[in-house]
């Protein structure tokens, strides 16, 4: 058989264009200033990136998407091309593609021509077998495989690359991969119509009828008359409130011009920070009136929150008051959270984001009042956080590559591809990161909590301690290398976790898993206390363990001979978050993890399933609960009914990573259903089923879906602690990702842990109800579009937050249009070409003309992804 021939081999790359989703366009970013709209801009950039490393040999790759619901199944078709554009011949043999993605199959004759293998999480290869032909010039090879459902574009295959055998240490990365998607105009359209009824629901409100700032505070009085914002004004501060004081200083100096002069004279200076007795340590009040403004609050927390609803009174855009007079309207407002416990969950391990990026999160933060930033710095894809004395943990777990040589990396994820060159999958915050990033955070009253994912998620630190362990048991040192092991290295057990990996728990059995994680605990408060940042627990994970693991553990069977408390395997489960909670209350902490550390396996009715666990109810246990699935509704309620501390963390209303609607071209998950900004904001955490509508397949609930559910006992509404919205990252490669997924989703947060319990949420009568909803849905909306939205446009860099498509019908010849955000603009052409803000503006209804493409338009002039009718 012919081979490629070897002067072509080191210039080997994939070439392609990209069609996603039926050909029609979707924008991607380079940066904050330049968006993306097409593929030939998408494929330039993709093929710069891709020239640093390697030329090109003229072979293309072809991923399409055939046919959903495969004979009746749940299962979909694609198909791979591979062509030879060239005009060499490429190899039947000696080669391996490798690549990211769900778990394929081949089927049919096909199967004789390539095999497809899972090797491990997300992590497959191809290979050819006996059939696969000399690929001649101009001739193209194609196999059929199917996988589970693919939706939507963060779906497909990514991360491409090909190994030849006898070049076994380098890899040779593709250009571009098509993909393409049928049946898909008629499943938009339906989409479309539906969001455009949603769309019409909300009234325009006039900008004075919004509350004064955000999230709606307690209660507030419009007075009249406006306080001067001069270019200097003198501020006195009691002396415990001198930090918030600077705060405020710099704030006004950057968004208004206006110098801050400190003075000692409260009678006499413009701007009074003081103390006095309040309802909570966050609680404040803010006065303004045309001679002064005086924030009061009993602590430094309260006097924070005070200055953050001032500057929200600024105007949106520090632009828009230039050379005219500045002035800020007199007001009166008291206010306090409705939670202590506001958490936003980074999900910095599966992909990487900098401190930069976290501080800029942190800055959001900040100005919406949320209180807990919660960091998931570990997992089975990496683990993100420099300790002394364990380099492996980031000399190792926190690189991705291809295996060119056993401990230098794990395997690539989530499409990071054969080198350690890509900044999501490779990285690391160093102690000096940390210590900066936990120094910001508590100057902005920010609670910093760090996750070590246990005992399942750890196959990061797993195999950084395997690299530990062989490097010093090669030396000779065989005690040290058994010190931080995290696996029985005898252990025969077989299981697959349900993101696919076979080797990510580490064992509860071995006493140097427990020295490693309180060696991981001493670094992280050491870390803490020099940032001077309160630490008050360490989340340890507890979620996703699968069937199986350590039913063959040597050491767990010689656990079981010394320790009868240990009879099965199941009983680990309590054994090792007992350990670890003794762990930690030595130290002065309290317990925190997911739902499942506060649940054992027990027989039901036949069945196997998690329970609640009685013996850590009642003991300070935190948990995270996230899992209100089908079968799952009620557990949040039964666990705090049962006197754990609750942080209410459901999956359909609070995790912002799912994709905000079932549209192809949505960036997102969806295996929890799907998210966006109305499914935060319309979570009432004392009754959430109230308005919960839909299940995780986004199929309509029946009218008593919950009757039979526990409900959260009136005594028990202090086991609530709060709220958490997470963003996992499976998806999130780039910063402007993350804020995508982020905004506006996480406004909603912020309104429902810090407002006050809205009237909609409490009244009994349905038709009442639905009225005091709607109404309260439009004022969100408005000050999104008209307040919120503008600021963040500017605000810490500004921020590339989700700017929604335009919504639209098609009725009788004529086209109807509306965007969701009141202030936002749809502009359209009808030449095929990309709207732009010089484009004509759709005035909401217009003959329909084959050919015209809408796009929805920001205050700032960015727009969002093109529709074409």
């Amino acid at each position: 058989m012919t081979k490629c021939p070897k002067s072509l081999l080191p210039a080997l790359v994939l070439l392609a264009t990209l069609t996603i989703c039926a050909g029609v366009r979707v924008p991607f970013r380079l940066n904050n200033n330049t968006e993306i709209n097409s593929f030939e801009a998408m494929e330039q950039m993709q093929n710069k990136r891709s020239a640093l490393a390697t030329d090109s040999i003229p072979l293309t790759f072809t991923w399409e998407v055939l046919e959903n619901n495969y004979n009746g199944t749940s299962e979909t078709r694609s198909v791979l091309k591979i062509s030879n554009t060239g005009t060499e011949t490429f190899s039947s043999s000696g080669w391996t593609i490798y690549f990211n993605g769900p778990e394929i199959r081949g089927i049919g004759a096909d199967t004789a021509a390539v095999s497809a293998q899972l090797i491990n999480g997300d992590f497959l290869k191809i290979m050819p077998a006996n059939a696969f032909p000399v690929l001649a010039p101009g001739k193209t090879f194609q196999a059929s495989f199917l996988s589970r459902s693919l939706k939507n574009i963060t779906d497909y295959p990514k991360g491409f690359y090909i190994v030849f055998n006898d070049r076994p240490t380098k890899a040779y990365v593709p250009r571009l991969i098509t993909i393409s998607l049928t049946d898909l105009p008629k499943r938009e359209e339906q989409l479309a119509g539906r969001t455009f009824q949603q769309n019409a629901l909300v009234a325009d409100l006039p900008l004075d009828a919004l509350p004064p700032v955000f999230p709606t505070p307690a209660s507030y009085k419009k007075n009249t008359g406006y306080f001067e914002l001069k270019n200097s004004l003198s501020l006195y501060a009691d002396e415990e409130f001198r930090k918030e004081a600077e705060l405020l200083a710099a704030d006004m100096l950057s968004l208004t011009g206006t110098k801050i002069t400190s003075s000692k004279d409260r009678s006499g200076a413009s701007i009074v920070i003081k103390k006095k007795a309040m309802p909570s340590d966050e609680a404040y009040e803010l006065i303004v009136s045309p001679s002064r403004i005086t924030i009061n609050a009993s602590s430094p927390a309260g006097v924070f929150y005070g200055i953050q609803s001032l500057t929200m009174l600024f105007s949106s855009d520090p632009a828009s008051t230039a050379g005219q007079s500045k002035r800020i309207a007199a007001v009166e407002i008291k206010d306090q959270p409705r939670f202590d416990h506001r958490a936003l969950m980074l999900d910095i391990a599966r992909n990487f984001q900098p401190a930069l990026q976290i501080m800029k999160a942190i800055d959001l933060m900040a100005l919406y009042k949320l209180n807990v930033l919660h960091l998931h710095m570990s997992d089975d894809e990496g683990w993100r956080l420099e300790i002394n004395g364990l380099p492996e943990l980031t000399e190792v777990g926190s690189r991705r590559a291809h295996p060119f040589q056993p401990h230098t990396a794990i395997q690539p994820s989530y499409g990071s591809g054969p080198d350690t060159l890509n900044p999501s999958g490779s990285g690391h915050l160093s102690r000096a990161d940390y210590i900066n990033i936990l120094k910001y955070a508590t100057a902005r009253h920010i609670k910093v909590i760090p996750e070590v994912e246990t005992p399942g998620h750890a196959r990061a630190a797993i195999k950084a301690m395997d690299a530990r362990y062989d490097r010093l048991l090669k030396q000779g040192d065989k005690a040290g290398a058994e010190k931080y092991l995290l696996r029985d290295v005898n252990d025969s057990s077989v299981y697959r976790s349900v993101q696919g990996f076979n080797d990510n728990v580490l064992n509860p059995a071995l006493p140097s898993a427990y020295t490693f994680l309180e060696k991981v605990t001493d670094e992280i408060v050491t870390m803490h206390r020099e940032a001077g940042a309160p630490v008050e627990t360490i989340h340890f994970g507890g979620d996703e363990v699968p069937e199986g693991v350590w039913e063959q553990s040597p050491a767990v069977k010689a656990l079981m001979q010394r320790d009868k408390s240990v009879s099965t395997v199941d009983e680990l489960w309590y054994y090792f978050f007992s350990r670890i909670n003794t762990m930690l209350g030595s130290k002065g902490l309290y317990f925190y993890g997911w739902e499942e550390t506060g649940m054992y396996k027990a027989m039901v009715s036949g069945q196997k399933k998690m329970v609640v666990e009685p013996r850590f109810a009642g003991k300070n246990f935190h948990v995270d609960v996230w899992n209100n699935l089908s079968g799952n509704e009620d557990l949040a309620y039964k666990l705090a009914n049962a006197g754990y501390k609750v942080i209410l963390t459901n999956v359909t209303n609070m995790y912002m990573d799912l994709a905000y609607s079932e549209s192809c071209y949505e960036p997102g998950q969806y295996w929890g259903g799907y998210v966006d900004v109305e499914k935060l904001f319309r979570f009432i955490p004392f009754d959430y089923y109230k308005n919960q509508t839909e299940n995780e397949r986004n199929e309509a609930l029946p009218k008593l879906n919950f009757a039979k559910m526990e409900r959260l006992n009136p005594e028990s509404t202090a086991n609530i602690v709060g709220l958490q919205a997470p963003l996992w990252s499976e998806i999130i490669t780039s910063a402007e990702r993350m804020e995508y997924l982020l905004l506006p989703k996480v406004l909603g947060l912020a309104e429902r842990s810090w407002a006050p319990d809205p009237a909609w949420a409490n009244e009994k009568d349905e038709t009442i109800a639905a009225f005091l909803y709607k109404k309260a849905w439009s004022e969100f909306v408005n000050v999104l579009g008209k307040k919120e939205l503008p600021r963040l446009d500017h605000y810490a860099g500004g921020f590339q937050y989700r700017i929604p498509p335009s919504a639209y019908v098609k009725e009788n010849g004529k086209l109807k249009a509306n965007v969701l955000y009141p202030g936002f603009a749809i502009r359209y052409t009808t030449d095929g070409s990309e709207p732009t803000m010089q484009s004509k503006v759709f005035n909401g209804e217009m003959n329909y003309v084959e050919g015209i493409s809408l796009r929805a338009f920001n205050q700032a002039g960015r727009g969002g992804r093109t529709v074409k009718p």
